[in-house]
């Protein structure tokens, strides 16, 4: 089983794109420079900014010196609208194959499961609701100035 990368890849552009904003050096951004940042195709990342886009989430501007920008500040992208942007898909699935309705276990199992993942889906929400894309960006820099000053 793998797991979903897609909300990590999303999360990824964005907080890279408001990291980009923030210096003075305003050079386009593409998503070939993006994916450097990802280190995967450019074509991962344009098909992730179209959903991002079409969310709202991010713009374009065409032309000679057009890229890629935030559509709003990062403090006002929460981790959910970034969630609510991307295909939906259940967090747990069930069974590959309907259980043994005979068995007492089987029987109710994916009744009692749904229950129980209803409950962890709305929990991952309130979660990602609470944090914004500037709190990613800043929680990344601050790992990273950890890490360079132990590194020394």
């Amino acid at each position: 089983m793998s797991a979903n990368s897609r909300m990590s890849l999303a999360v990824h552009i964005l907080t890279w794109l408001a990291y980009d904003r923030r210096g003075t050096d305003k050079e386009i951004a593409t998503s070939q420079r993006i994916a450097s940042s990802v280190n995967t195709n450019p074509v991962v990342i344009r098909r992730c900014l179209g959903q991002l886009k079409d969310a709202g989430l991010v713009e374009v501007t065409h032309g000679r010196n057009g890229g890629w920008n935030l559509a709003r500040p990062a403090e006002q992208i929460t981790l959910l609208n970034v969630y609510q942007a991307l295909p939906e898909e259940p967090i747990f699935g069930m069974h590959a194959s309907d259980p043994n309705a005979e068995c007492y276990v089987g029987f109710g199992i994916q009744h009692a499961l749904g229950q129980v993942y209803q409950e962890a889906t709305e929990a991952l929400r309130r979660s990602l609701s609470a944090t914004t894309v500037a709190d990613v960006l800043r929680d990344t820099l601050d790992f990273h100035s950890v890490s360079a000053g132990a590194a020394r």
